[in-house]
């Protein structure tokens, strides 16, 4: 039986995925599977659960690494206050088209390149610093340097107080936030295909 064209594409350089956040977040992961890290979006408990610790009434900016499809964008923004921006980065234009089409929030803010270079994102978008920053990037799959540019990035440009906030699949990565965090919290989210270890990195 042929399959609907409104569901599947093809083109004639190979298969191409429909245009859904499912369907996206399926063809990043075999783009890049070392940039995107797991095969399904995050479960709606790591969500919650992430986010549970942020201090929202004095969050101005939350910037965020590997929004994908924006799993994480919506529950954010829904907790925002008025007057405070997301910022998300990303390495993939796929996933960063996908965003400015789906997402349509005047607090929001998506650009196209890497997390190393978040403190000049930060400043264009006309902030000193940022209050929390989540990161589902697979550290442990990184290229050499990349991580230790990011997380040194990210301790810098982060206000006193604020935290990095991380999910990741290989329990060791908590050794490696550790080489900038010294206070460092970790619960585990069993609901979500792999379980994944959480950890809130403070900066004090």
């Amino acid at each position: 039986m042929p399959l609907s064209s409104a569901k599947v594409m093809k083109r004639s350089r190979g298969f191409r995925f429909p245009r859904t956040a499912k369907g996206m977040f399926l063809s990043g992961f075999l783009k890049n599977p070392v940039m995107v890290g797991s095969i399904i979006p995050s479960s709606d408990r790591l969500i919650r659960k992430m986010l549970g610790r942020v201090d929202w009434q004095n969050t101005r900016l939350f910037v965020e690494y590997g929004p994908g499809v924006g799993t994480f964008c919506q529950p954010i923004l829904d907790k925002l206050a008025p007057d405070a921006m997301l910022l998300a980065i990303d390495t993939n234009p796929d996933f960063v088209a996908y965003l400015k089409e789906t997402i349509h929030d005047p607090r929001f803010h998506v650009v196209c390149g890497s997390a190393t270079d978040v403190e000049r994102f930060v400043a264009d978008a006309g902030f000193d610093h940022a209050d929390y920053i989540v990161s589902g990037l697979p550290f442990s799959t990184l290229p050499p340097g990349v991580g230790d540019q990011i997380l040194g990035a990210t301790h810098r440009v982060l206000r006193i107080g604020g935290a990095f906030l991380v999910y990741q699949y290989n329990p060791s990565v908590r050794n490696f936030i550790a080489r900038q965090f010294a206070r460092i919290d970790h619960a585990i989210e069993f609901w979500n295909v792999p379980p994944a270890q959480l950890w809130w990195a403070w900066k004090e």
